[in-house]
């Protein structure tokens, strides 16, 4: 096991160094200052923004919403964060490029509702699962044994 973490280290170091290699050979040094500034604007809005966010949004949900629900309503706010992070720029970008390329062409606002909507109900639909498992598991206890959830 230790060889194999090894050789994958290894391997991700030097597919990273080719990555780059080809980064400093192939891209304009005009370019490469611009993709430098939008790394260090991403680090900078990540932990200035988003994760003060997400942790305060935990806290809330920790203070205000029961257990066994709050898991399922965390996986749908971060698959719905995920989604969403991924559309935004797609959404920005209709219509700027010529339609050849077809790919932003497409109605993202619309996509992103529909889709939410469908993690939402999925999320829901996982939630009313649990609860009926947990109704009818508690059917089967004895009167005096039952808990509460």
């Amino acid at each position: 096991m230790r060889t194999f973490r090894i050789v994958l280290a290894v391997v991700g170091i030097l597919l990273g160094l080719f990555g780059v290699a080809r980064l400093v050979t192939q891209i304009p040094s005009y370019s490469l200052m611009w993709l430098a500034v939008w790394l260090i604007a991403a680090v900078a809005i990540h932990d200035g923004l988003l994760s003060p966010l997400v942790i305060a949004t935990g806290a809330f949900l920790r203070r205000s919403v029961p257990d066994r629900g709050r898991r399922y309503l965390q996986f749908g706010l971060i698959m719905g964060a995920m989604v969403t992070v991924i559309a935004i720029p797609m959404i920005y970008r209709r219509n700027s490029q010529p339609e050849s390329k077809a790919i932003l062409e497409q109605n993202f606002a619309g996509n992103l509702t529909l889709l939410l909507g469908i993690l939402g109900g999925l999320t829901l639909i996982a939630y009313a699962v649990r609860v009926a498992r947990d109704q009818s598991a508690r059917a089967g206890q004895p009167a005096g044994d039952q808990r509460d959830a």
